[in-house]
């Protein structure tokens, strides 16, 4: 009887476990469409050209490109080579830790959103380190090497045709004198309704009046 509940229990699980897999396995196949392969060679040769040949080459693929930068050392070297004084990312050590390679990652995406990457462009650490979304991993190096142009402060090393460069806000800046200026100018229009009469003018809703002859 013990055995038959047992087993019962295990059949529910299993029943409920399947459809949750293959909706899982539909979302990822979803994520991993987005995945560009020329995007990829791309950014391999800005990575290398950016740091040198000492950070290797990755077999071409996704797996290849995740294994390459899992452990989050080469993407720190990366964000590091990008600032001119001081380094973003104090410390860089290689480890086959876990917790390690993500802290590592985590560093990197601290420093990048330091030098001016937004949050919506960000990867999220497991997105990398899992494989979960590697098109992510391709838009924050994407946003992140469009940014190293746009600055154009002698730092990018590569082609600069690889990214476009972001719109920058032109932002006008007035003196004191110039803002009380506008206030004259404004005061100055509103003025021009003095005087102004409505005489002869209808209001809304008033009843019309018939002359008889």
């Amino acid at each position: 009887m013990k055995m038959t509940l047992c087993m019962h229990v295990f059949s529910v699980k299993m029943a409920n476990k399947g459809p949750s897999y293959g909706l899982s396995r539909e979302v990822q196949s979803k994520i991993d469409k987005k995945y560009d392969p020329e995007l990829e060679e791309r950014l391999v040769q800005w990575i290398i050209a950016q740091c040198g040949d000492s950070v290797g080459k990755p077999q071409p693929g996704k797996q290849g490109f995740q294994q390459w930068l899992k452990d989050g050392c080469i993407l720190c070297e990366l964000i590091n080579s990008l600032c001119k004084d001081s380094k973003l990312v104090k410390k860089i050590q290689s480890s086959t830790m876990a917790f390690k390679q993500m802290e590592q990652i985590s560093q990197f995406l601290g420093a990048a959103e330091r030098y001016g990457v937004t949050k919506s462009d960000m990867f999220q650490t497991v997105d990398l380190w899992e494989g979960k979304d590697l098109a992510a991993v391709q838009m924050t190096l994407l946003s992140l090497g469009s940014l190293a142009v746009t600055k154009d402060d002698g730092c990018y090393r590569g082609d600069p045709s690889w990214f476009h460069k972001k719109s920058q806000e032109n932002k006008r800046e007035f003196t004191e004198e110039q803002l009380k200026e506008g206030q004259k100018v404004i005061g100055l229009q509103m003025g021009t309704n003095k005087g102004a009469s409505q005489a002869g003018t209808t209001g809304y809703g008033r009843p019309r009046q018939i002359l008889n002859n």
